[in-house]
């Protein structure tokens, strides 16, 4: 039986890494581009325009519900195919990037001081981004107030953690490796992937995720886990989806368009 040479195993990895990102964030990272281009190009300032992360899909709240309930159904198809591609007899594909619950009390404290560590500075850095200019106005949600709305946000937020962690960082991190890169050479890559698709909220937003990235990153080169990740990024989410509507209705005018 004839074998794929070495040439051909990796035309076929690199193959298959655009397949699984050209159908994610690959993908969303050339919209985030061309949505940054779009903007730039207007007359008002950055901070002058808006980006809305979770809005309204229909005008009647059932299909509203249907709609966002698909969205995230659909988005997590990605993740599963990237655990289908890096599964091999005999060695899990959840076990190879870590998202198991064999440390429920470790995954758990690690992604809550992820989350503290990246989410205080990275509101710090949003404020001042767009007092100066160059960070739009971000709206995390923009959903009426449904029974489902918060639910529907935390699986959003989870949806979100899901895809970010385990592709960008898991899945790329698995193949980049046997790639022959660097470690260093991976870990700016994922950073600077992770911040590109986040570029249509301005350059702040992009310096901090790509700054999370490199952080998350080393967390995961230490720990081998996505799990802390999953979580840390979940909560990040949760706290940015729902908080939104709790501050504006407290303190309206503390962050910018509530």
């Amino acid at each position: 039986m004839t074998e794929w040479t070495q040439k051909q195993r990796r035309s076929r990895t690199w193959l298959e890494i655009a397949i699984v990102l050209g159908l994610s964030l690959g993908s969303s990272a050339v919209y985030s581009i061309v949505s940054l281009l779009r903007k730039l190009s207007s007359e008002q300032s950055l901070n002058a325009q808006k980006a809305v992360i979770n809005q309204s899909l229909a005008d009647q709240p059932v299909f509203d519900l249907v709609y966002q309930l698909l969205g995230i159904f659909f988005g997590l198809v990605p993740v599963v195919l990237v655990f289908w591609l890096l599964e091999q007899p005999g060695k899990s594909a959840f076990t190879q990037l870590g998202f198991t619950l064999s440390q429920p009390g470790k995954d758990l404290l690690r992604g809550v001081g992820l989350a503290a560590v990246i989410g205080i500075p990275g509101l710090g850095l949003y404020l001042v981004g767009h007092a100066l200019g160059f960070t739009v106005t971000i709206v995390p949600t923009a959903l009426d107030t449904f029974w489902w709305t918060v639910p529907v946000l935390v699986l959003a937020a989870l949806r979100a953690a899901l895809v970010e962690e385990l592709i960008v960082v898991g899945y790329l991190f698995t193949r980049l490796r046997e790639l022959g890169w660097k470690t260093w050479h991976i870990i700016g890559a994922s950073a600077i992937l992770r911040g590109s698709y986040h570029l249509y909220q301005g350059f702040g937003p992009f310096v901090g995720n790509v700054a999370m990235g490199i952080v998350f990153g080393l967390a995961y080169q230490r720990w081998g886990r996505t799990m802390p990740l999953v979580i840390a990024h979940w909560i990040l989410d949760i706290v940015s989806f729902t908080g939104y509507a709790l501050v504006k209705s407290i303190a309206p005018g503390f962050l910018p368009g509530t």
